[in-house]
C-alpha cells in the first residue's frame, strides 16, 4: 500500500468506520440480539450506543494526544510500556478485529445464498463465499489507500441511505406499529426454555450491541493517516456511531414490526432479508440482500485496512513475531496476509454465533485494559475526567459479566474457547518476549 501519510479525510474517515460498523452490526447481530433482549432488541442497541459513546472518551482523548497509524497498539504502549501487557492487550484487540472480519464474511456468504435454493450449495456454501470475500478484501487492501478511501466513501452512502430507505419501509408497510416493543409474550424460545431473568438477556445484549459499534476503533488505528487527526478523530468517531444509531434503530424497529422475535430468531443468520418480506416481497429480499453484500464487503475491507495496521505497529515495536517467508514487499503487506489467512481459518471452521461471542469477550477485556490505562498511568497527560473513565470501566463489567452468565448457560464451548484463545495469547507472548530478549542480549 502507498506509505504516503495524511492520505484519508475526514469523510473518508466516517465512511471507514461506518463501514466496519454497519456491515458486522445490523446484518450479522440482529437475530442474536432479538434472542437474549426478545421484544426490547431495538433498544438495545441504543443502549450499546450510549454504552460506547461513553468508552470512546478514553479513544477520543488518546487519539487526541497519540494520533497513530498503530492506534490501540500505541495508546497501550503509552500507558503500559513496551512489554507484555501492552502486547497481550493488543493482541486480545488485533483478534477481535479478524473474528469481525470472520464474523462479517460469513454474514455475506449468508445473504448471499438468500437469493439462491441453499441446498445446491450444501453446508459449505456460505463459508466458501465468506473466504472468497476475504480474497477480494485483500486484493483490494493491496492497491493502496486511496482506492480504499474511495470505494469506502461510495459503499457506506449507498448502504447508509439504502438502509434509511429500507427501514423506513418496511415501518410504512407494518403502519408504523411500535407495539411489538412492549409485547411481553413475544419471547424467543432459548430464554423461555432457560428462564433466563429479561434484565440479565438484555444486558448481554446489549454486550452483543456493543460489538456492532466496535468499528469506531477502526478510525483511531487509522490514526496519522487521518488529516488532521487531532480535530478529525474525534469528529469522525462521533459522526459515524451518529449515522451507525440511527440506522440500527430504524432498521430494528422495523424488523420487529414485520417479525416476531421467535420468527427473527429461526432466521437469526439473514433476519433483515426475512424481515423485507412481509414488507416488500421477493423484491425486498433481493434489494435487502444486495445492500448487505455492499455492507459486507465495506466492511472487511475497512477493517484489514486497520488491523494490518496495528500489527505492523506492534511488529516495529519487536512485540510479536514476524517472518517473510519469502514474500516480497513491506512488513504492513505481509501483515495484510497473515491477516487475511487467519480470517479465513475462522470463516470456514466457526459459526456466527460463536465467531460473534468471542469477539465480544475479547474486545471488552481490551477496552477494559485501554480504560485503566488511562485512569491510572495517562489522566494527567490526556487530561482526561476519571469519572467517565470510571463510569466506562463499570459499564463494561457489568455488561461482560451479565454476557458470560448466559453464554455459560447457553453454549459453554464459548467460554472454554476464549479461555483458550487467551491463555495461548499469554504463554505465546511471554515466551516469544522471553527468546527475543535472550537473542538480544
Amino acid at each position: 500500500m502507498s506509505d504516503s501519510k495524511k492520505s484519508l479525510s475526514l469523510l473518508g474517515a466516517v465512511s471507514m468506520g461506518t463501514g466496519v460498523m454497519i456491515g458486522a452490526g445490523i446484518f450479522a447481530l440482529t437475530g442474536q440480539i432479538a434472542e437474549l433482549a426478545n421484544a426490547l432488541f431495538p433498544l438495545a442497541f441504543l443502549a450499546g450506543m450510549i454504552v460506547t459513546g461513553i468508552c470512546a472518551y478514553s479513544y477520543i482523548k488518546l487519539s487526541q494526544n497519540y494520533p497513530s497509524s498503530g492506534g490501540i497498539a500505541m495508546f497501550l504502549q503509552k500507558a503500559y510500556g513496551k512489554g507484555a501487557t501492552t502486547a497481550i492487550f493488543a493482541l486480545l484487540m488485533f483478534f477481535s478485529m479478524i473474528i469481525n472480519q470472520s464474523l462479517v464474511a460469513r454474514t455475506f456468504g449468508t445473504y448471499t445464498l438468500q437469493l439462491f435454493e441453499i441446498e445446491q450449495f450444501g453446508q459449505w456454501g456460505i463459508p466458501i463465499l465468506g473466504a472468497l470475500l476475504l480474497a477480494f478484501a485483500f486484493s483490494v487492501n493491496i492497491i493502496g489507500n486511496k482506492y480504499i478511501e474511495g470505494l469506502s466513501v461510495v459503499m457506506a452512502f449507498i448502504k447508509a441511505i439504502g438502509l434509511f430507505l429500507l427501514a423506513l419501509g418496511g415501518l410504512w408497510a407494518a403502519g408504523f406499529d411500535f407495539n411489538s416493543l412492549f409485547v411481553t409474550e413475544n419471547r424467543s424460545k432459548l430464554t423461555e426454555d432457560l428462564a433466563i431473568n429479561p434484565v440479565w438477556g438484555f444486558i448481554s445484549a446489549v454486550a452483543l450491541s456493543v460489538l456492532a459499534y466496535k468499528g469506531f476503533t477502526t478510525i483511531t488505528n487509522s490514526g496519522d493517516e487521518i488529516n488532521d487527526p487531532k480535530r478529525n478523530i474525534p469528529r469522525a468517531i462521533a459522526i459515524a456511531i451518529g449515522i451507525c444509531t440511527l440506522v440500527y434503530l430504524l432498521v430494528a424497529v422495523s424488523v420487529s414490526s414485520n417479525l416476531t422475535v421467535p420468527e427473527i430468531v429461526g432466521a437469526r443468520d439473514y433476519s433483515l432479508a426475512e424481515a423485507a418480506k412481509p414488507a416488500f416481497g421477493q423484491w425486498g429480499l433481493t434489494i435487502t440482500v444486495l445492500f448487505a453484500i455492499v455492507a459486507t464487503v465495506s466492511g472487511v475491507i475497512a477493517s484489514i485496512f486497520a488491523v494490518s495496521r496495528m500489527l505492523t505497529m506492534l511488529t516495529n515495536m519487536e512485540l510479536v513475531p514476524h517472518s517473510h517467508l519469502g514474500m516480497p514487499g513491506s512488513i504492513q503487506k505481509h501483515n495484510v496476509v497473515y491477516t487475511v489467512v487467519i480470517a479465513m481459518l475462522l470463516t470456514l471452521f466457526f459459526d456466527l454465533s460463536r465467531i460473534a461471542s468471542m469477539g465480544v469477550i475479547f474486545y471488552i477485556i481490551m477496552d477494559i485494559a485501554i480504560h485503566w490505562g488511562v485512569l491510572t498511568k495517562l489522566k494527567h497527560d490526556l487530561d482526561a475526567n476519571p469519572y467517565i473513565v470510571i463510569f466506562a470501566i463499570t459499564l463494561d463489567v457489568i455488561i461482560l459479566s451479565a454476557f458470560l452468565w448466559i453464554k455459560w448457560q447457553m453454549d459453554p464451548f464459548v467460554i472454554w474457547a476464549s479461555l483458550i484463545g487467551l491463555s495461548l495469547i499469554i504463554i505465546g507472548e511471554i515466551f516469544f518476549l522471553r527468546v527475543h530478549r535472550n537473542k538480544n542480549q
